[in-house]
């Protein structure tokens, strides 16, 4: 009877002691990684699961339950020949180590499994930043993605992209794929694709600079990635254009690769791509930097070796190579005629990337490249001045200003924006010409009163690439929000604006010079929308520490009434995260107006 006893209070003993090992193994960083539980990163789905997919979870609550999750799966895993071992490699990985268990051919039923883990190897991870691309709204703050190598470089056509996005539909515009990204209406799914596909893809990568960061993963860091992928093939994660997106999802693997990261402890409230860059090199993750300029990039250098007549020729030529025999062309040394012939060629190439060719294009090109290959070789300029966007200001902003409006209506102002990058802010690091603003907010406080809304820009995106001889690119701006205007006083208005224009580039100086259209939303006016049509001119000025703007704006409304600001702005970038700006603005309605002065300091953070 006693050994019977002791039998029972042994066996309960051990029990007991199990419980509390699971509850560990479920606790342990890597297990909630593989489960993707959400440590506080977003507002949604705090400790729970990020993964939308009831095929992912084995128990019925795995999604809310990691310990639940482990029991399902230590007991589907456990049996020798379980179709749960070809579902899920990493997890039954992570067990087996912890548990001791010992198979020496665990996955040999795995016939799907083991042909897909052959021809999907690596020895190194990299990840791939193409920069911002205004004209794509999937691609406005950049892109993320992760190379898988199988040797260096000279084989990197061979490699795997991974990419995170959201399975949109075809037939959306990019309107509605903006507003469904923004309220999670996509479902998101990784992709595992060969490198070359994904390049492809980008038809417009041509004109995008990449950057690629070496990432310090050993073999086995690597290896517990690629299993996990497999376990996410056709797995539904939901997709947020400012949070849960490409990069966030990139961040998700890291921990997968090395558990007790971090990287997602601290509240991610907009993972903009170049974060997740800033992210991995702070956490210790990059080991090397690479910069690729874009094609467009490359022919920018080499037309800056061309005096201006040799430019005009070059672009000339691009058109007609009969122009190989002018006198013109002959005239230069055969280095020039080079480089003149290269700008031509590389330039026709760039122009029809994205059309058919034409048998006269085809001509020409074979024209162009025959007369290349006749001269001196040339050496591509190497872009000495690449700015590594990770180390560009941080993306959120917060200010504070003072200032005085007419004569006598002293202010002070508190701003916030969400993200990212205006035309004055230091530009280190920033696509030139580029301005992206989301949720910039502007509280007002005067001595008559409490503290107003006085501005609540909800997006403002201005593309200011500037024209040469060669890619002439269009300007265009759109914004919209509430903002305080004149009409009658000044007062809270709702509106959309935007236009399509020029600029340039002379040295320091950007001259612009755009349409613009403003729907108005007023309560001194009688419609509930009026319409306003005019120009928005100015011209910016760079030079070193300093950036500044002249501009001005008007439209004329559909009821005789024309509004107008005019505004000279400077910013001092005192350091990477911290400015100084001054505005003198003039705002003008039916003959009258007022001046407004203002001094902004501005803190930039991640």
């Amino acid at each position: 009877m006693r050994a019977v006893f002791l039998s029972i209070l042994l066996c309960w003993c051990s029990t007991a002691s199990a419980s509390p090992s699971d509850k560990e193994l479920a606790a342990q960083p890597r297990w909630q990684a593989l489960l993707h539980i959400n440590p506080g990163a977003t507002l949604r789905d705090r400790h729970r699961s990020y993964v939308d997919d009831e095929q992912f979870f084995l128990a019925d609550n795995g999604k809310d339950d990691p310990l639940a999750e482990l029991t399902a799966s230590r007991e589907a895993l456990s049996v020798g020949g379980a179709d749960a071992r070809c579902r899920f490699p990493a997890r039954y990985r992570y067990l087996a180590e912890q548990l001791d268990w010992h198979d020496a051919s665990p996955f040999s039923h795995c016939a799907g499994y083991l042909e897909w883990r052959q021809a999907v190897t690596a020895k190194r991870a990299v990840l791939v930043f193409p920069a911002a691309y205004l004209n794509s709204p999937s691609s406005m703050f950049g892109h993320t993605l992760l190379r898988l190598d199988q040797g260096d470089d000279s084989a990197v056509w061979l490699s795997w992209a991974v990419n995170f996005g959201a399975v949109a539909m075809a037939d959306d515009n990019s309107f509605f794929y903006i507003y469904r990204g923004l309220a999670g209406g996509y479902p998101g799914r990784f992709a595992l694709v060969p490198y070359v596909q994904k390049i492809q893809e980008y038809s417009h990568m041509e004109n995008r600079d990449m950057w690629e960061y070496t990432l310090d993963l050993d073999q086995q860091e690597i290896d517990w990635l690629i299993d996990h992928l497999w376990e996410l093939k056709d797995i539904n994660f939901d997709y947020y254009f400012f949070d849960e997106n490409c990069s966030f999802r990139l961040l998700e693997l890291m921990e997968v690769a090395r558990p007790g990261s971090h990287l997602l402890d601290e509240l991610r409230f907009a993972e903009v791509p170049v974060n997740t860059v800033r992210a991995l090199d702070d956490g210790g993750f990059v080991s090397e930097r690479h910069y690729r300029p874009s094609k467009a990039v490359e022919l920018d250098n080499l037309r800056r070796q061309l005096s201006g007549r040799q430019q005009s020729l070059a672009r000339r030529l691009a058109d007609d190579p009969a122009l190989l025999d002018s006198e013109a062309f002959l005239a230069n040394s055969e280095e020039d005629q080079a480089v003149i012939v290269t700008v031509a060629y590389r330039f026709l190439r760039l122009k029809f990337r994205k059309e058919d060719r034409t048998d006269k294009v085809a001509g020409d090109s074979f024209a162009l490249l025959s007369a290349m290959n006749r001269l001196p070789a040339v050496t591509i300029p190497e872009t000495d001045n690449a700015q590594p966007p990770e180390k560009g200001h941080g993306t959120q902003m917060l200010a504070v200003s003072g200032g005085q409006r007419d004569v006598n209506q002293d202010f002070g102002e508190l701003s916030y924006r969400l993200t990212y990058h205006d035309l004055l802010d230091n530009p280190y690091g920033f696509l030139r010409g580029a301005q992206i603003e989301g949720i910039d907010l502007t509280l007002r406080s005067t001595e008559s009163g409490d503290p107003k809304l006085e501005e609540l820009g909800v997006v403002s995106i201005r593309s200011m690439a500037p024209r040469n001889r060669f890619m002439k690119p269009l300007s265009w701006y759109v914004e919209g929000g509430l903002e305080r205007a004149w009409a009658e006083r000044r007062r809270l208005v709702r509106y959309v604006q935007g236009g399509a224009g020029a600029s340039w580039h002379w040295g320091n100086w950007q001259p612009y010079l755009l349409s613009s259209f403003r729907l108005e939303n007023n309560s001194a006016f009688d419609r509930f929308m009026t319409a306003g049509a005019g120009l928005d001119a100015g011209m910016l000025y760079r030079r070193g520490d300093w950036q500044w703007q002249l501009g001005s704006v008007g439209h004329y409304f559909t009821n005789d009434v024309y509004r107008h600001t005019s505004t000279l702005a400077v910013q001092w970038a005192m350091t990477r995260q911290h400015g100084l700006r001054a505005s003198f603005e003039r705002e003008g309605w039916r003959g009258d107006g007022e001046n407004e002065f203002k001094l902004q300091w501005r803190w930039y953070y991640d």
